[in-house]
Parts: structure tokens; sequence; C-alpha cells
């Protein structure tokens, strides 16, 4: 089963994860996220995966910017294609300051995203991290054979490489681009 992790410079779930620390959901406002926030922040466990840049990624790299980790597929037939176009927009909205954070990544929805891949066994250690839960299932086009039933939330880290929120799918893209100026603001 060929797996691709997605990440950006600008991130996934964490419903397993649920061992040190609280996640909560705070109440709207314009101060703070709106998404669910870490409390307390933890580190954002690290990985290093082949690139879709013919690079190494690692999230250590991204020290100093804002991520957003997406944990997508490339048999995912429903959830990853709405995310990345979601995404695509939430990057529009940023300005040019913001849109620095990203980096490159798939050209069907946006070239500043940057994808990575590993062997089976590195792509289980990221998504154990993570909580991230993903499994193979017949897919509805014949032609795919499979699909990828998987978590959908975004992990927010701040740049310091603490998680700070968790985005559930579906979430508004104003309320993601609240979240990142949010975090862009607090500085290295």
């Amino acid at each position: 089963m060929k797996k691709t992790l997605l990440a950006g410079g600008l991130v996934l779930p964490l419903v397993a994860l649920g061992t040190h620390f609280a996640f909560r959901r705070p109440p709207r406002a314009e101060q703070g996220l709106r998404s669910g926030t870490f409390e307390p922040p933890r580190e954002a466990p690290a990985f290093s995966l082949d690139g879709s840049n013919g690079k190494k990624l690692s999230l250590r790299d991204h020290l100093g910017k804002v991520v957003i980790l997406e944990f997508g597929y490339t048999f995912c037939e429903d959830v990853c294609p709405v995310t990345l176009a979601h995404l695509t927009e939430v990057y529009k909205k940023l300005g040019s300051a913001a849109r620095d954070v990203l980096r490159e990544h798939l050209a069907a929805f946006n070239p500043s995203f940057l994808g990575a891949t590993g062997a089976p066994g590195e792509l289980e250690a990221v998504q154990k991290a993570y909580g991230v839960v993903a499994k193979q299932v017949v897919s509805r086009n014949q032609a795919l054979g499979y699909a990828v039933d998987h978590s959908s939330s975004l992990y927010l880290v701040d740049r310091q490489g603490k998680l700070r929120g968790l985005v559930p799918f579906g979430t508004p893209a104003d309320d993601i681009v609240h979240d990142l100026e949010f975090l862009l603001k607090m500085g290295p």
C-alpha cells in the first residue's frame, strides 16, 4: 500500500493519543486558537521522511515556522482531496508574509505545500506518534482497487516545534487562518 504523508510549512489528528495531556476545545473568541488545543503544549513528535522535492523532510527543519501537518494518502478518495483544496483556500487567505511559512506541495493543489513518504515501518511510526488511525478498504472506484480511510484532522505546530492545535475536518478556512495568524504573532 503506497502511503503519503503530506506536510506543509503550514498540519493532523490525535484521538488515539490522549495520554500525557488534555485536549480541549476553547470557546470561540477573537483571542487564542479557535481549534482544539493541546494543554499543555507538548513537543511535536519528530520525523524524517523522503520529501516530494527529493530531499529529506524533517519537522525539525521547520523550527521557527508555523506548520500544519496533514496525514494524507494518495488512495484517499474523499477526505484528502477536500482537505488539500481547503488548505489551498487557507493559503490564499493568508497574507503574503504568512505564506512564507508554507513550502512546496503537490502541484495539483498548491506548489507551496511539501509532501513526504517513507517505508511502511517509518510511516507507521510517525502515524503512531501522532495517534493517526488509517486502514486500507475496498475502493468504490474499481480502477483504484483500494482506498484508505483515516483520521482527518490537522495538527498545528508552533515555531518552537510544540503541538498547539488540532483542527477537525470541515473547520472553516477563516478559523484556520485565524489560528495560523495567532501562532505567527506569538513570535519565535
